[in-house]
């Protein structure tokens, strides 16, 4: 059985959910710290293609004197008032044109605008709506539901024994901070690496092709053609294996 893990990223970019399709399980790992900034600061917020390049779409978190708050327990900040009606409007007006745009949407914009006092419940909402679009089946389950415990090595590992794993799929970036691997092998778990390669398709927007956005940029743009697309760009790569692809500073992260 292999299963793999990430924190529950806002409008996540289209790694997040290659790893979950070719994946037995999926966990949310909700109990680990929030990172607001720095090159791992994607939890909170993503980028969407506008005709100028680029934006940012973030929630509004409340960290003052929270530095160690885990994310299940970040609160929204409720007194940026309309942020959620900003981000929709400016989803609209940059996917509208967009193939797909109309048979999507309204499954985003009820989630959206909803009042959300919390980011956990907002940001698996989403991700549940990219799931459903793309035809997944595989059990879903929050790290804290499982009582999953530990840091680092030791939550992945918890994470296989609560669910019965023998494989563990880690992104690019575990190459980083799991080290010695002997530490999964002699407790009978195989730790193996995503290998993708972020697809290039068209989009809406005029001008070069711009990777590493939100995935609503694929789905808008690419319909039901985007799951076999991501089940084509990449696959898993297993330590030792030939050719491995060194980690690319421009991927959203942290991972698991």
């Amino acid at each position: 059985m292999l299963i793999t893990g990430h924190q529950p990223n806002y409008l996540p970019y289209l790694g997040f959910f290659h790893k979950i399709l070719i994946s037995d399980a999926f966990v949310i790992v909700d109990n680990v710290q929030f990172v607001k900034r720095g090159p791992f600061g994607w939890i909170h917020r993503n980028k969407i293609r506008t005709k100028d390049g680029e934006q940012w779409l973030s929630v509004p978190i409340l960290t003052s004197g929270k530095f160690d708050q885990m994310i299940m327990d970040c609160a929204i900040d409720k007194k940026q008032a309309r942020w959620n009606e900003k981000q929709l409007k400016a989803i609209e007006i940059n996917y509208r044109k967009a193939p797909h745009f109309e048979k999507y949407i309204e499954k985003f914009r009820e989630v959206l605008t909803k009042d959300w006092d919390m980011f956990l419940g907002l940001s698996v909402a989403m991700i549940e709506v990219f799931l459903e679009a793309l035809e997944v089946k595989i059990p879903v389950y929050k790290c804290s539901e499982l009582e999953a415990s530990g840091k680092g090595k030791e939550l992945i590992l918890a994470m296989c024994e609560k669910l019965g794993a023998d494989r563990y799929l880690s992104g690019i970036h575990g190459k980083d901070y799991l080290g010695d691997l002997s530490y999964f092998t002699e407790k009978g778990v195989a730790i193996e690496f995503q290998d993708f390669r972020h697809p290039e398709y068209p989009q809406c927007q005029p001008g070069k092709f711009l990777p590493y956005m939100s995935s609503l940029d694929a789905l808008f743009n690419l319909g039901s053609d985007l799951k076999p697309l991501l089940l084509a760009s990449g696959g898993i790569e297993t330590p030792g294996s030939e050719a491995p692809r060194e980690p690319n500073d421009s991927e959203p992260g942290p991972e698991f």
